[in-house]
This record gives C-alpha cells, structure tokens and sequence, in this order.
C-alpha cells in the first residue's frame, strides 16, 4: 500500500498507549467535559482489550503530584504494568521505546492527558522515529480549549491521524457477521456510546422483541 495511512486500524496491526489519565492530570482538563472523558477512555480501554490490542499503561510522578491512575481504567486492566515516568515525555522512557519495539507494530493509538503535553511530545517523536501516529482526540484532553485546538492541529500538520474512541472501537469489528466480538461491541456500545446505545437498546427491544438489557426502575 502506497499511503499506510490509508490502512485500517487492525487488531493486529496497532498498539494503543494511554498516557497520564491520572487525577491530578484530569483536574486541569477544560476543553472536555471530564466524566464525558472518563467514559470516552475507558470505553478506548474495554475496546482494546475486547480485540486484544496491546496495551502500554504510563503514568508520571503518581505520589509526587498527579495521583494513581483512574480505577475505572485500571479495572480494565487489571495484571498490567504500568510504566512509571518522571519526563513529562513518554518517549523519553527507554522502557517504554523498548516495549513498542518489543510488540513490533508501527501503528501507534496514543490518548493522552494533556493534549499539549503528554500527547504531543510523544506522537511527534514517535513519528520522527518512524512510526505512524493515531492519537485518540475525545480520549485526550488539554488545559484549555486553545491548548487542546491548536495542539490537535500541530500534531495533524505534523503527519498523526485524528480518530476518536467510537471509531477504534468500530473500526476493530468492522463486519457484524464477526459474531466472536458481536456481543462484546455491543456491550461496550451500550455502555459508552450515549446516544447510539440507546438507539441499539431501542432496536433491541422494539424492532427484535428482545428482552431489556437492564430492569427499569422506579
């Protein structure tokens, strides 16, 4: 392919590393509603792990300033290891170089907490180091809506790809008639995906007669 850009995030052809959703990180997040963003990484996280995307965990300074990270998140992961930084870089992390080349794959997912930051500096040294870069726009949050814009548009001018945490999700199952991932899409759907959960718990129930994914209450 003469654009590998043009290729389809696989599940066999892409790493995924989130970087810094720590609390401290999450408390100067501005450009994103912060429980939107919570739900938006780890919907990114149940869908790495529902396809078996290698999965890099990083945090930074966790007991001098930004604090562990999220428990929702670490519930998805819970056996992994994190790689632990004092750089605000995650590529000036020799452990961290070396488990992207140890998994060999050259498409990097990267979502981040904060897009000026802890997103751009990493991306932009992966690509000049040979990699091609995805970075998770609604999965990353910066400390303004300025910083947040004007870095997303640097690291697009740059060469990175923008995808969001629905389109990796989707773009990993890709055909319905993939029934060993089905449910698990679905479920990740109805629990993420706002709107379009409803439209698929509304499908369900009214156009298939399926029974309620949940009891109603009240």
């Amino acid at each position: 392919m003469s654009n590998p850009k043009h290729e389809l995030l696989t599940p066999e052809n892409c790493t995924l590393i989130l970087i810094d959703h720590q609390p401290q990180m999450t408390f100067g997040v501005s450009n994103i509603d912060r429980q939107l963003l919570k739900n938006n990484v780890v919907g990114l996280a149940k869908a790495a792990k529902l396809f078996k995307v290698p999965t890099i965990l990083t945090s930074v300074e966790t007991e001098g300033f930004s604090g562990y990270i999220w428990p929702e998140l670490l519930d998805v992961f819970p056996d992994q290891k994190i790689y632990e930084r004092t750089s605000m870089n995650t590529w000036d992390s020799a452990d961290v170089k070396a488990e992207v080349k140890r998994i060999g794959r050259k498409k990097l997912v990267i979502a981040a907490l904060w897009t000026e930051v802890c997103l751009n500096f990493p991306a932009l040294e992966a690509m000049a180091a040979g990699y091609e870069v995805y970075f998770v726009e609604d999965a990353s949050g910066g400390t303004s809506v300025s910083a947040h814009n004007f870095s997303v548009q640097r690291l697009i001018q740059a060469g990175a790809v923008p995808v969001t945490w629905q389109q990796f999700l989707l773009e990993m199952q890709r055909d319905w008639a993939r029934k060993e991932t089905y449910e698990g899409t679905i479920d990740i759907v109805q629990e993420h995906s706002g709107a379009y959960a409803v439209g698929v718990e509304y499908a369900k129930t009214m156009v298939h007669k399926m029974p309620q994914s949940r009891k109603v209450t009240g």
